[in-house]
């Protein structure tokens, strides 16, 4: 069976060195801040995220996410403050206006929708 995954940027990086590396990187207040998980808030250790995280995949996915973004890629990460206020100041969409009235087509007889129904007389 061939195991390798050329694209996969976790390939061969284990939860431990994920968590190490947001910690030296970042801190716990910023992991928290960027996670909202409490293993990361409430006496924080990297034995206690380990054992949260290997029971929990969708916060595993987070933290995994997270990884890839600032460390693997290299992007910046702003504080959630920084983002609701991005979120607070962007433009709106404008609202939408009252659909416009079409007029109801008719015919002789006055019945509608009677153009689409072909009937000899």
């Amino acid at each position: 069976m061939n195991t390798e995954q050329p694209l996969n940027p976790l390939h061969g990086v284990k939860l431990e060195q994920v968590i190490t590396d947001l910690v030296d990187t970042f801190g716990w207040e910023v992991l928290a801040e960027q996670v909202n998980l409490n293993c990361f808030k409430d006496k924080p250790s990297v034995k206690s995220s380990l054992k949260f995280l290997r029971k929990t995949p969708w916060a595993r996915d987070k933290v995994e996410s997270l990884y890839v973004y600032a460390i693997v890629r290299g992007k910046p990460l702003r504080s959630q403050e920084a983002y609701q206020a991005k979120l607070r100041s962007s433009p709106k969409a404008a609202p939408m206006s009252a659909p416009k009235s079409v007029p109801k087509p008719t015919s002789k007889s006055g019945a509608i929708n009677s153009n689409i129904w072909k009937t000899s007389s």
